[in-house]
């Protein structure tokens, strides 16, 4: 029977502290990824050990000033690392590796993966001084991690990224599919198809829970092939012939550098890589065996020596990134890299949900320059890594677990993917959110029977900060509201010695609107003098005057109450 965890939490749920699993029993605990798209970290827990699966990042939107990137809160695991047996990554997408160079000190677990993610991550790890720190364990394709009471298996999979894979999480309480992203693509150009004989062969032995991804599960069909991109890239590279394209993608996609790179061969033309993640996919790629018949790429300053209709470009910035390499050429803002009227520019790529803004804005930049933009609206230059519908039918009909646990998406896609579950009469499926711990029974299915602390960190400049702390509401209500610092200098008997002085910051030009600033320091100079003699001599109530009266003038005259401080000098 479908179920959301609300409703499948008929037993008394336990708060984290008091949470103690029991010792046969086996958990899934999501910490991210969960109800949200991104952020993926997912555990495990069996016999007093916890396997974690992923630990990504995502990325902050506009409600998020100053920020950029975004992570899962690992407090409840690092409380627990010394019973953290490993971090098992499914591949290299940000979502699912990204945070890593961030957390890892907090877990200090070994971590295992295949060639390519390894070498991706390494890269990543050398950039914060902690390639030689963090214990990566290279697992083959197809190969098997022993880590405390988990066996896991490796699964091959396709997506849009070299070396995808599905986990078969074995335990004395049962085993678990985990899928990872994925989808069935009969002709991936890089990699391997989908291991079905293995899905078959894991589902024949007896599959407790199959934990997946529910991206596309409102999406009728499947999500296609990465051949149909190639072909239509071809198709395009010929129809554009005398002009200069450059082309937007997911730097991971190898794939997608592939395809670009035999289309403009196929059309006598070279192609460079512009934006600093797409070298470190192709250098992680080469090193691994991939891309090994694309010839060598250019660099952004060689591309600069040639003509335009001999170029590709591929950059980064499919997403609307401000400081991508598309993002700034759109703005004119590229040191080395231009278009001109009449150029194209190829969206190889889907918009996440929240970067529309950022997309349509960068897309107008370049459109005012002349360019001519194609997306996947007008042409299939992009499919999904991601299964559809049809594709998550075929997974439960090989797989045939007794519970589904949709992850990977929000709120909707995991419920249609519980309601196809119930279609495949899969006996028991429940919708999880972040932070609740789900006992997966056999025969009574699953039901959370306790809630754990699932926070979001940030990267705020050099510092790793909690999302859900006064600092970052402050900052939300500067951006909206604007800043005030007043000063007073008064008596130890509470006098004015000299009229208060007051600084505003993103609410008013203090040039042109000096009236207004000289009523508000008349408001608060009122303020102050109507207290009773004795609150003057406080302190606390003396800022608290002036603070009120700051945030009533400008909410009278602007609709404002800006986030005031009140430094006060007493001689």
């Amino acid at each position: 029977m479908t179920q959301s965890s609300k409703t499948a939490a008929g037993t008394s749920e336990a708060p984290a502290d008091t949470f103690v699993p029991e010792d046969g029993a086996l958990y899934f605990v999501p910490l991210g990824g969960s109800g949200e798209i991104g952020m993926n970290l997912n555990l495990y827990g069996h016999r007093g050990k916890w396997l974690m699966v992923d630990l990504g990042i995502s990325f902050a939107d506009d409600t998020m000033p100053g920020l950029d990137v975004i992570m899962p809160d690992p407090t409840f695991i690092a409380e627990r690392r010394d019973d953290l047996v490993g971090l098992v990554l499914t591949h290299a997408h940000e979502d699912h590796l990204g945070a890593v160079q961030y957390l890892w000190p907090e877990l200090r677990c070994p971590v295992y993966c295949t060639p390519f993610t390894a070498a991706f991550l390494r890269a990543k790890l050398h950039e914060k001084g902690l390639s030689s720190t963090v214990p990566i364990h290279e697992i083959p394709l197809g190969g098997t991690v022993e880590a405390g009471p988990f066996s896991v298996e490796y699964v091959t999979m396709t997506h849009s990224i070299p070396e995808p894979n599905a986990l078969a999480i074995r335990t004395s309480a049962g085993t678990i599919l985990h899928t990872g992203d994925w989808k069935l693509d009969p002709d991936p150009l890089v990699g391997e198809t989908a291991d079905e004989e293995r899905l078959r062969a894991i589902g024949d032995e007896g599959v407790l829970a199959l934990v997946g991804d529910s991206t596309n599960a409102l999406v009728p069909g499947a999500a296609g092939s990465e051949a149909t991109v190639r072909a239509a890239l071809m198709e395009l590279f010929g129809r554009y012939r005398d002009r200069r394209i450059a082309v937007s993608c997911f730097a991971t996609n190898v794939a997608r550098l592939e395809s670009i790179a035999a289309a403009a061969a196929a059309h006598d033309r070279h192609v460079a890589l512009v934006g600093r993640s797409l070298w470190r996919i192709n250098e992680a790629a080469r090193a691994t065996g991939y891309l090994t018949d694309v010839p060598k790429f250019l660099s952004e300053h060689d591309a600069s020596y040639l003509p335009r209709e001999k170029l590709v470009l591929i950059c980064t910035g499919s997403q609307g990134e401000p400081r991508s390499a598309l993002a700034r050429i759109a703005a004119n803002d590229h040191p080395q890299i231009t278009l001109s009227r009449g150029d194209v520019v190829i969206f190889s790529s889907r918009e996440i949900p929240g970067n529309e803004r950022a997309i349509g804005r960068m897309q107008n930049q370049l459109v005012a320059q002349g360019v001519e933009l194609v997306t996947a609206d007008e042409a299939p230059v992009h499919v999904s890594g991601h299964p559809a519908r049809d594709e998550l039918v075929r997974m439960y009909q090989w797989v045939r677990p007794r519970i589904a646990v949709p992850v990977h998406g929000e709120q909707r896609h995991q419920q249609a993917h519980a309601a196809l579950a119930e279609d495949c009469q899969v006996a028991h499926s429940i919708v999880p959110a972040n932070g609740e711990v789900l006992r997966l029974d056999g025969p009574e299915g699953a039901r959370v029977v306790a809630t754990v602390r699932a926070g979001r960190m940030a990267v705020d400049g050099k510092r790793l900060v909690p999302l859900d702390t006064g600092m970052m509401r402050a900052r939300n209500r500067m951006v909206n509201n604007g800043a005030a610092v007043v000063t007073l200098v008064m008596t130890g008997t509470g006098e004015l010695m000299t009229a208060p002085q007051l600084a505003v910051m993103g609410l008013i030009d203090e040039a042109t609107d000096r009236d207004l600033l000289l009523d508000v320091v008349d408001a608060v100079r009122e303020s102050v003098a109507m207290l009773p003699k004795s609150a003057r001599a406080d302190d606390a109530q003396v800022k608290e005057a002036a603070r009120i009266a700051v945030r009533r003038c400008f909410n009278a005259t602007h609709g404002k109450k800006p986030v005031t401080e009140v430094h006060l000098v007493r001689v």
